[in-house]
C-alpha cells in the first residue's frame, strides 16, 4: 500500500511538472489573432477582476510571467501585455495560477511560480506586479494556487494546496500585510473524499471562497488537470478554520455540453451585479492544450431552507480582438 502511495504521489508531481506545457506557443498576441477570425482566450486556471468598469483577466499561458486581457463586455477581449515578468520577481519558470485584488489601493497578485506560492504587487490591475524582496511566501515547502478571502471583519485568509496528501486544500491566515502567512494557523479544509474525485490523481486544487447570507462557499477543482473528467465540486462551511463539507451531488460542472477537462475557476461578480464564474477547459477532446477560458452562471437554489450553489451548464466563449 505505502509502495502504491509513493508511485501515485511521483506520477502526480510528474504531471504537476508537465504544466510547462501548459505555457504559450507565442511571444505576441498578433501571433495568434487574425483580423475577422474568433481567436478563444488562450487562459489555463483564469481569473476575472471588474475595476473601474474594466475587466481584466489573467491566467496560466506564457513561459516568462502572467500576461492580463481587459474587456468591457465580457465577450470580447483585448491583450495589454505582461502584467508580471519573471524578471521582476523570484523564480524563473512555470507562473501559474494568478489572483488579483485590491486592497486600499494597492494591487496583490498571488500566483505559483516554480511549484511556491508567491505574491507580488502593482499600482494598477495591468501592472507591472514586482516584488520588493525576491522570495516566495512559504520558502521551504513547495504549494500552489493560493487565493486571498478577506473575512467580514477584515481578516485576511489564504487559501492554496499543499502536497501532504497528493493535493489539498489548507488555509492560514495572512498577517495584516496581506504577504505574511501566519503559519502556526494552518488548517486543512478539504482532501480527496468523493468517487467523482478519484479518476486520477488525488487532487483537490484551485480553491477560491466566498460568502453568501453568512454561509462560506468554497469552490474547488478534482482530478487531474489533464482528465478530461477534470471538474468543480463545492464545499461549505460556519467558520473557515472550522469543518468543510462538500455536497453530495458534486460535480457542479464536469463537462458542460461540448467541453472537457473543466476545471480550475473563480468567481466575480459583473457590472450588472449578477454572480459568474470563470473557467478553463481543454482545446477539444482530443487535445489539452491551449486550454482556454469560459464563464458561466451561478445562481443558489433554497434546498432544506439552506442555499445551495449552482453553476449553469450553459456558458460563454470569450474571444480575442486586435
Amino acid at each position: 500500500m505505502k509502495k502504491n502511495f509513493i508511485c501515485m504521489y511521483l506520477f502526480l508531481l510528474a504531471t504537476l511538472a508537465s504544466c510547462q506545457s501548459c505555457s504559450s506557443d507565442y511571444k505576441d498576441v498578433d501571433d495568434i489573432v487574425v483580423e475577422g477570425v474568433e481567436t478563444p482566450v488562450l487562459l489555463g486556471d483564469p481569473f476575472i477582476m471588474l475595476h473601474d468598469g474594466t475587466y481584466y483577466a489573467y491566467g496560466t499561458h506564457a513561459d516568462d510571467g502572467i500576461e492580463v486581457y481587459t474587456s468591457d463586455d465580457l465577450k470580447t477581449w483585448k491583450y495589454k501585455g505582461m502584467a508580471l515578468q519573471k524578471k521582476d520577481v523570484w523564480a524563473d519558470r512555470w507562473f501559474w495560477a494568478p489572483e488579483v485584488y485590491e486592497v486600499n489601493g494597492k494591487f496583490y497578485m498571488y500566483y505559483s511560480a516554480d511549484e511556491h506560492i508567491c505574491v507580488a504587487t502593482a499600482d494598477s490591475p495591468a501592472g507591472p506586479f514586482t516584488q520588493s524582496k525576491k522570495e516566495p511566501m512559504i520558502a521551504d515547502e513547495k504549494c500552489i494556487d493560493n487565493s486571498l478571502f478577506i473575512d467580514d471583519d477584515g481578516t485576511p485568509y489564504l487559501f492554496f494546496d499543499r502536497f501532504n496528501d497528493g493535493l489539498n486544500i489548507w488555509v492560514a491566515e495572512l498577517e495584516k500585510d496581506l504577504m505574511t502567512i501566519k503559519k502556526e494557523t494552518m488548517h486543512p479544509c478539504i482532501h480527496v473524499s468523493q468517487a467523482w474525485e478519484e479518476v486520477w490523481p488525488r487532487v483537490n486544487e484551485g480553491p477560491f471562497v466566498i460568502k453568501h447570507n453568512g454561509l462560506y462557499y468554497m469552490t474547488y477543482s478534482a482530478n487531474s488537470y489533464e482528465s478530461p473528467f477534470y471538474g468543480i465540486g463545492c464545499a461549505t462551511a460556519t467558520d473557515l478554520m472550522g469543518t468543510w463539507t462538500k455536497y453530495e451531488e458534486n460535480p457542479l460542472l464536469q463537462k458542460p455540453g461540448e467541453l472537457v477537462g473543466v476545471g480550475h475557476s473563480a468567481t466575480f461578480t459583473d457590472k450588472a451585479g449578477k454572480l459568474r464564474i470563470v473557467f478553463h477547459a481543454h482545446k477539444d477532446k482530443s487535445s489539452i492544450h491551449p486550454r482556454a477560458m469560459y464563464i458561466s452562471d451561478v445562481s443558489f437554489e433554497k434546498v432544506d431552507g439552506v442555499d445551495r450553489m449552482r453553476i449553469s451548464k450553459d456558458y460563454m466563449t470569450p474571444k480575442i480582438v486586435k
